[in-house]
C-alpha cells in the first residue's frame, strides 16, 4: 500500500491544500493528513479549530476522494514521530512524506533527519515564490533523500495570505462559515458576508 502522509499547519485550510489533496488521491492508496503546530511559526490559531477546518475541507471532497482521510492521531510537530506513528497503524506500507517547496532548506535541519529520511520518500509540491531547482535539493540529497517533485501547480493562493490580507478567495464557504462562526480572525468581522 502506497500511502502520502500530508501534514500541514492548516491556518486556514485553502483551495491550495484542496489541489494537492485530489492531485494525491489519483496517486496514492491512501493520503493521511494531519494538522499539527508547526515548530517556526508563532502565534497559531487554536489546533482544535484548525483540525474542524481541515475535517470540513476533506467532507468536501470525500464524495470525489474517498481515499482522503484526517488522521490527527498521528499528529507531531516532529514528522519521524507522526512516520513512526504510521507504521504502527499501517504495518507494512509504503511512505512518502509531502512537504511544500519552503521546507527543502530546513529538512535537513528537523529533528533526526536522517532517520526519518530512510524511512519516507519526499515529494516536494510547488509553493508560491519558492523556486525548487537541483541545488536546492543538494542538502536532502547529501543525507539521503529519495525526492521526487510533484506536477501540480498550485493557485497563488496561502493560508498566509488570508490571514495577513483577509483575501476569502481561496478559502471554501463551508471554512468561511466555521471561520465567522468561531470568530477566528480578524478579518472576519469586516470582510465575511454569511447570513
Amino acid at each position: 500500500m502506497d500511502i502520502a502522509l500530508f501534514g500541514t499547519s492548516g491556518d486556514p485550510p485553502t483551495i491550495g491544500h484542496r489541489q494537492i489533496l485530489e492531485w494525491l488521491s489519483d496517486r496514492y492508496d491512501l493520503c493521511a493528513v494531519w494538522v499539527s503546530n508547526n515548530p517556526f511559526k508563532s502565534n497559531q490559531t487554536d489546533l482544535g479549530h484548525r483540525v474542524e477546518m481541515m475535517q470540513l475541507l476533506i467532507s468536501d471532497l470525500n464524495l470525489t476522494c474517498p481515499n482522503i482521510q484526517l488522521h490527527p492521531e498521528i499528529s507531531s510537530p516532529r514528522s519521524l514521530i507522526t512516520v513512526n506513528l504510521a507504521k504502527q497503524i499501517w504495518q507494512n506500507a509504503d511512505f512518502t512524506l509531502v512537504v511544500g517547496a519552503d521546507l527543502i532548506p530546513q529538512l535537513p535541519t528537523w529533528y533526526r533527519a536522517q532517520e526519518l529520511l530512510q524511512q519516507v520518500k519526499i515529494l516536494v509540491t510547488a509553493r508560491v515564490g519558492y523556486k525548487i531547482s537541483e541545488q536546492s535539493l543538494e542538502g536532502l540529497y547529501a543525507i539521503g533523500a529519495k525526492v521526487a517533485i510533484a506536477d501540480l501547480v498550485i493557485p497563488e493562493i496561502s493560508s498566509s495570505n488570508y490571514r495577513k490580507n483577509g483575501d476569502l478567495s481561496g478559502i471554501i464557504p463551508s471554512i468561511q462559515a466555521y471561520i465567522h462562526t468561531n470568530n477566528l480572525y480578524q478579518w472576519e468581522e469586516t470582510n465575511l458576508d454569511i447570513p
